[in-house]
């Protein structure tokens, strides 16, 4: 190893992560012929020597100061090229370095990472140490970006900007809407006298970033964009209109002795109105034990409070103004009614989304499900299994890695009698989660359905823990799961309510009321339970006329891979008076 006193410029690219999801291959042929074409001979000139090049970006070596911000100023001023220009941020610091095999590790080249983090795009940002050596040895003007506490320093850092042209100091343009609800997470303020206690809200709000970034129905503002606004005292709406977010969020954490409180809020980017707030307050015996479960916690509630706030603007809208994307998120709410009457509507709206955007992965995965709400009530066709899985193999195709799709194939074997296909599918898809309590729900329901109740009811379990404050349809499923426990009160304490989702889950009431010998309430819920199934009929064309429990259980007995499961609730029926 080799120690040596040196510059260290470190340039990343803005925008990267947006322009490969537009155009992977163009954006890094684009790149790779900017770093060989300008910005190698650049340093060379200035008589650095690149590092590395790192995705989206590059690191230089300077055994100057001088040269290093001279580098930079020039690679900041060079002529804009194209309708789309490439933009860097840049960190310049000096410092004690290690080289090693031809890298270079130490504190400058970590330091240098986080100034690049917090300049703005087209801007230089650099150390104090810089500042005092260079001062007025260039002909730039130097204005005090002032204090920053960055993760994994222990003192404060005193940046300096460089200015004196419009391509550092202008603001970056709002980007381009993707369709999607675009949430940015912000730093967490530190209300701690402890300037240590940043790492661990850094650390927190840069774990949220990670987590919601696995939602496909989001689109999550990257660190480097959002933790520029740290020590910004702005306006929350001017925030996010530099970021292009429709969401924010924001949050503090405060310690006290051996104890913290995360309290954090999830508002509106364009009114400002708070839709959704929680504090946790935990012991710090364990501080990545502490920051992992608050991240996960948060990580598990937002991405359903963002959609109910889409779905919501969406239905202000007249259905023929909207786009595939809303049309989805407006099916996808119908379709979690569970019933017959909102899943056709759901059923309309995402077969309208599929025709304006074959490309959109849920929208398939949502209307696969409308059949098999369809085929768990008895209302589908005798084509319906064999249509539900050919849909849901197209979402599957479309985006593998999304976890409710993975899901939902998962149900299309099910309802397609393919049970061994089925379990290894739920299973793969539980590997997979992380912090989708819904999804977790709906893997739980499905070992249910496999006969695996226990295992049913541990992971039900985890997905209610993960969202305290989780959507009816959960509780709906852990009701079917506690009545195939035997735990019967706990049915009636899940089944009520707005968990009354549809006729299945009166009657698991029904039959559990008969269960406890609670004849005169069994009889009630059954009566609920007969017209609810009549209703459904109805609505569909289909006609019965008896009343057993053969006729007004079609397409229940098909969910359960165990006979004997399906008889269970069959027994209770009858035991709450239903012949047959």
């Amino acid at each position: 190893m080799e120690r040596k006193l040196a510059a260290i410029l470190i340039a990343d690219l803005v925008g990267f992560t947006a322009r490969m999801e537009r155009d992977e291959k163009g954006t890094l042929e684009v790149l790779s012929a900017y770093i060989d074409e300008t910005a190698v001979p650049l340093v060379g000139r200035h008589h650095g020597r690149i590092v590395k090049q790192m995705g989206d970006g590059l690191l230089a070596s300077f055994d100057s100061a001088v040269d290093a911000v001279s580098c930079a100023v020039e690679w900041q001023n060079s002529p804009v090229v194209g309708s789309d220009p490439l933009r860097f941020r840049i960190g310049v610091t000096l410092g004690d370095i290690i080289m090693r095999d031809g890298d270079v590790f130490g504190s400058g080249v970590n330091l240098a990472s986080r100034l690049e983090q917090l300049a703005p795009p087209g801007g230089v940002l650099v150390s104090d140490a810089v500042y005092r050596v260079v001062g007025n040895r260039i002909s730039v003007a130097w204005e005090d970006a002032g204090q920053h506490t960055v993760k994994n320093v222990a003192e404060p850092v005193h940046a300096w900007r460089i200015g004196g042209s419009s391509a550092v100091c202008g603001e970056p343009p709002r980007p381009e809407s993707s369709g999607k609800a675009t949430i940015a997470v912000l730093p967490l303020h530190n209300m701690s006298d402890d300037p240590e206690q940043a790492f661990f809200s850094d650390g927190i709000a840069e774990d949220i970033i990670v987590g919601l970034s696995r939602f496909r129905t989001l689109k999550v503002v990257s660190r480097n964009a959002s933790f520029r606004f740290r020590t910004q005292d702005t306006d929350p709406a001017k925030i996010a209109e530099a970021l292009g977010a429709d969401y924010l969020v924001e949050g503090s954490v405060r310690k006290a002795g051996s104890r913290v409180r995360i309290s954090v809020q999830l508002a509106d980017a364009r009114t400002g109105t708070q839709l959704w707030s929680d504090r946790y307050d935990h012991e710090l015996e364990d501080v990545l034990a502490v920051q992992d479960e608050v991240a996960r916690n948060i990580v598990a509630v937002l991405p359903g409070r963002v959609q109910h706030d889409v779905v919501d603007r969406s239905t202000q809208k007249p259905t023929d103004q909207m786009k595939a994307y809303d049309l989805m998120l407006k099916g996808k709410a119908l379709r979690d009614g569970l019933n017959a009457r909102d899943t056709a509507k759901a059923r309309a709206l995402l077969e309208r989304a599929v025709a304006l955007d074959p490309t959109i992965a849920r929208s398939y995965m949502y209307l696969s499900d409308t059949y098999v709400i369809d085929l768990w009530l008895g209302l589908a066709d005798a084509d319906a299994p064999a249509h539900t899985l050919k849909i849901a193999r197209k979402g599957v195709a479309l985006d593998n890695r999304d976890v409710y799709i993975q899901d939902q194939l998962g149900f299309a074997f099910l309802c397609a009698g393919l049970w061994s296909e089925a379990e290894a599918q739920f299973n793969k898809t539980l590997s997979m989660i992380e912090s989708e309590a819904e999804s977790m729900a709906w893997c739980g329901y499905a070992f249910l359905l496999l006969g695996q109740h226990e295992k049913a009811r541990d992971v039900v379990s985890e997905a209610m823990a993960l969202d305290p404050l989780h959507p009816p349809a959960i509780d709906w499923i852990m009701g079917q799961v506690e009545f195939y426990n035997g735990n019967y009160e706990a049915v009636l304490g899940f089944l009520m309510g707005a968990a009354r989702l549809n006729s299945l889950a009166t009657a698991f009431v029904a039959a559990s009321y008969a269960q406890l010998g609670r004849a005169r309430d069994a009889s009630d819920a059954l009566r609920e339970f007969v017209t609810e199934r009549h209703d459904e009929f109805t609505s569909r064309g289909i006609v019965v006329e008896d009343e057993t429990v053969e006729s007004l259980a079609r397409g229940f007995r098909s969910m359960w891979r165990r006979t004997d499961d399906f008889e269970r609730l069959a027994d209770g029926l009858r035991a709450a008076g239903l012949t047959g």
